[in-house]
């Protein structure tokens, strides 16, 4: 709690320093905004970052005056959604729910359709997520250890969901086996749901996902809890260990998500969606339902974000090169 409302302050501070240079270059843009806007969420509907994406819409609509439509162009770790926000106008009318595979594909891909750091204007950062490691509730197993176990009695023949090669849930998993030296089988995905519903009903056995969206599924033991992947554990679950503190050392995986505009939208116009969004951050029904769904709320200044991203991008291109995946 101290953390979030740190980082909501420190929105609030840099919303006020930055105002008179902004001022002092270009007129505000008083009639923004006339029409509703469009949120691109790069994920299909019902995952993780659709779920809070659509929190968010609802409580920003309410400080702009104006609908914010939910709009889900999921495909090719988040590439489609990102090409979309990238080539829209920029007017403000457009923006989108950046996933921690924008911070990925610069390592996976050998050629985007946009530039991460040309073409795409961040926002906010809006808040950090911690991934739920479940199994099908079909088979015999109920903690990490045994997983480890049997994947390892079973090599190859265990099978998790991921959601486009090198996203995070295909990170979340392979960094399990990189540590624990076992072997299971990818099976890609275009959205988190569809890959739920098969392990649910057994088709694959793994799957580690946002616990916004698989936590639902565990408290009705339609699937199994094993671990969270953060240092600590989360006050959603905290009858689960950490996969750290469940035997695997040095194991954390947790995700970034924020928005984020197409280059070029006046500084005012990314200033009033900043503060919109803080706004709406600090509402006790959003900071309810974040923590309810493992997520730690972030927010703060457009810099900050950029900053971050920036940082994840480093990082994480030595995990992929570490873990032998290569570009497509």
């Amino acid at each position: 709690m101290a953390k979030r409302s740190w980082c909501a302050a420190a929105g609030v501070i840099g919303i006020a320093f930055l105002a008179p240079g902004f001022a002092a270059s270009q007129a505000p843009s008083t009639s923004y905004p006339s029409k509703p806007l469009r949120l691109i969420v790069p994920t299909a509907a019902g995952g993780g970052p659709d779920i809070n994406a659509r929190l968010i819409a609802g409580e920003l609509g309410k400080q702009l005056g104006q609908q914010v439509v939910v709009d889900n162009r999921p495909g090719a770790s988040g590439v489609v959604g990102f090409e979309t926000l990238a080539r829209a106008a920029p007017d403000g009318y457009t923006l989108a729910r950046l996933t921690s595979n924008f911070t990925t594909n610069p390592s996976l891909f050998v050629k985007l359709p946009y530039d991460s750091a040309r073409d795409i204007q961040p926002i906010i950062f809006e808040s950090s997520g911690t991934f739920l490691l479940t199994v099908t509730p079909a088979l015999p197993i109920r903690s990490v250890k045994e997983l480890i176990e049997h994947a390892r009695a079973y090599p190859g023949k265990l099978s998790y969901g991921s959601v486009g090669v090198g996203g995070p849930h295909t990170l979340a998993v392979e960094l399990l086996k990189s540590l624990t030296g076992t072997s299971m089988t990818q099976v890609a995905y275009k959205g988190a749901q569809p890959a739920i519903t098969d392990a649910i009903g057994g088709q694959i056995q793994v799957m580690c996902d946002l616990m916004v969206s698989i936590l639902p599924h565990v408290r009705s033991t339609r699937l199994r809890g094993l671990g969270v992947t953060s240092l600590k554990r989360s006050s959603a679950v905290p009858e689960l260990p950490t996969i750290a503190e469940a035997g695997v050392a040095g194991y954390e995986m947790t995700t970034t998500g924020g928005y984020a505009v197409p280059t070029g939208v006046p500084r005012d116009i990314v200033m009033r969606l900043n503060a919109g969004i803080n706004t709406a951050l600090q509402s006790p029904a959003i900071a309810e339902k974040f923590a309810a769904g493992g997520a730690t709320i972030v927010g703060g200044t457009p810099e900050y974000y950029a900053e971050t991203i920036r940082a994840e991008t480093a990082k994480w291109a030595k995990v992929i090169k570490a873990a032998g995946i290569k570009p497509q």
